[in-house]
């Protein structure tokens, strides 16, 4: 536990070379924290930020597999945390739900040689006590909940990674022995707005479609005017209703 860092991804990779197994690191405070494709990830007080080191076997897009680990542990830490009567599902690719707000956001970064992922870090942001301010956020981004809001339960950070660490040590067994089709599976019955209208926007386009689940490397199947599209990276917006 470190009282203030300036992102817990960024010490685990600065400490990976004198690691000598998986280390969960986490911290009361973040100054830098982040999110998908360098945006900020805001740590309001009494919010989880946590990040475990591993070293996976196999290629980059191997270990890109871990953020489906990562989201089925997340999912099944909150429905602990949260109780029966809340709303928890996954959304591609990198968040989870609580009542249909962003809890919790997983980001992957890795260090390694060549084609050879020598470090993973997986980082995790868990919105217990309190939400980001929705103005910080960026027009169209899922509207944050945290689960003291949601649920009135007053969850810290020490009892939530307490669920969390066996929950993802049990996942990872998984598909470090059977593969990812059971992970697939496991996260598609868990998939938020599976078979309903989607957009997907990545760096140079949008497209609109029906969201048909995800293939064997985790990439966004949608359906479009088009016809079928595989999706590896891309940011999705929900049509409300």
């Amino acid at each position: 536990m470190l009282p203030r860092i300036d992102s817990t991804n960024a010490e685990a990779l600065r400490l990976a070379a004198t690691l000598s197994g998986p280390t969960w690191i986490m911290a009361r405070e973040q100054t830098a924290g982040r999110g998908r494709r360098g945006r900020a990830w805001r740590d309001p007080q009494g919010n989880l930020a946590a990040t475990l080191l591993i070293r996976p076997t196999g290629s980059p897009a191997d270990a890109s597999l871990y953020s489906f680990v990562a989201a089925l542990a997340l999912h099944e830490a909150l429905v602990a945390a949260c109780g029966p009567a809340a709303r928890v599902q996954i959304k591609w690719p990198n968040d989870v739900l609580l009542n249909g707000g962003k809890v919790a956001g997983i980001l992957l970064e890795s260090a390694g040689q060549g084609a050879r992922v020598t470090a993973l870090a997986i980082g995790i942001g868990v919105n217990l006590a309190a939400a980001p301010d929705p103005q910080t956020l960026e027009p169209g981004a899922t509207p944050p909940v945290s689960v003291l809001g949601e649920t009135g339960h007053a969850v810290t950070a020490d009892q939530f990674l307490d669920l969390l660490a066996p929950t993802f040590a049990r996942w990872q067994a998984q598909l470090e022995t059977w593969g990812f089709a059971p992970i697939r599976s496991a996260w598609l019955a868990r998939a938020a707005r599976l078979g309903q209208p989607v957009t997907a926007r990545t760096g140079r386009d949008t497209r609109h479609g029906t969201f048909e689940g995800i293939d064997d490397s985790g990439a966004l199947i949608l359906t479009t005017p088009a016809g079928r599209e595989t999706i590896p990276a891309a940011d999705i917006h929900f049509h409300e209703a």
